[in-house]
């Protein structure tokens, strides 16, 4: 399956997306919006971002773990990457996000059949 962003419909009713790699794991998620062309607008700035390696940063959250967020070019955050127990695996997420963004497809579940979440997580 090659990777693709999936957006889906939360119970409270706003937008989300994923990011799904080719395994079908979660690798990157956006925050929630209430218009649904705001989601199309970040995955779009993901695709054109993703490929420079500068706009990963790399996070640690104490005892957690390590993760990442990729910034759009004014620097905000667009999305964030699943919690990591290495930093070799959080390294890993960024190198698969910056493969695969830039030519997944874009799956919209809410037209589909109404999903409410994203199908797997990893």
């Amino acid at each position: 399956m090659p990777a693709k962003f999936e957006i889906t419909k939360s119970k409270s009713g706003q937008y989300i997306f994923c990011l799904l790699a080719s395994n079908g794991k979660v690798i990157l998620a956006g925050e929630a919006f209430t218009k649904k062309a705001d989601v199309f607008r970040i995955i779009e700035s993901i695709k054109k971002t993703s490929g420079n390696n500068a706009n990963f940063l790399r996070m640690t959250s104490g005892s957690e773990g390590s993760y990442f967020v990729i910034k759009d070019t004014n620097g905000n955050v667009i999305g964030k990457s699943k919690m990591y127990s290495t930093t070799t695996g959080m390294e890993k997420g960024i190198a698969s996000v910056m493969a695969n963004a830039p030519r997944a497809e874009v799956f919209d579940w809410v037209v589909e059949n109404n999903r409410s979440h994203c199908r797997r997580s990893g």
